[in-house]
């Protein structure tokens, strides 16, 4: 009997800890109940979580209005204070992600510019070479060396005037 006394012991303990690990309950905007150790994102209303670390269940006041006709009716208390307050939250969380949203739009439209510059560069090198009448070899599909031809030549110079002609601008 002895023996088994730690085994009882361990068990009470990881129920316990398991209650202990869901503190927060709360309800997304498609109704679904969420229970997790973490709080619920900043996008659920107050009134939607259910339950807080060392608090129980949320208890709901049964009321004769229903909360669109106590809203529109001109309610006072918390829930009258409180909605300027999640409006205006609201209203700053919209404002700042816009802004994020419009700096990951000018910080991808810079990486795209730098890259056009870059592609010009080179292709205006690329252009100059091949320009100049020098020889020019490249390595085939073997490893071979292979010296251009002028029908090679005339094509390699296309394909960058190409390349100048889309991202020089």
């Amino acid at each position: 009997m002895r023996r088994y006394l730690p085994l009882v012991g361990a068990a009470i303990l990881l129920l316990a800890a398991q209650s202990a690990l869901a503190q927060w309950k709360w309800k997304d905007a498609q109704g679904q109940t969420h229970v997790s150790d973490t709080p619920p994102p900043r996008e659920v209303l107050d009134k939607d979580i259910l339950q807080r670390p060392n608090q129980g269940p949320k208890r709901i006041a049964q009321s004769s209005t229903s909360p669109s006709t106590s809203a529109s009716a001109g309610a006072t208390g918390a829930s009258a204070a409180s909605s300027p307050k999640v409006d205006a939250e609201l209203e700053a969380r919209k404002a700042k992600a816009d802004a994020e949203q419009k700096a990951r739009a000018k910080a991808e439209e810079d990486k795209l510019a730098a890259q056009r510059a870059e592609n010009c560069q080179r292709a205006r090198q690329q252009v100059t070479t091949l320009q100049s009448g020098q020889r020019i070899a490249r390595l085939n599909a073997k490893g071979e060396r292979e010296v251009l031809d002028d029908q090679a030549r005339g094509q390699e110079l296309q394909a960058a005037q190409r390349v100048v002609a889309s991202d020089c601008k």
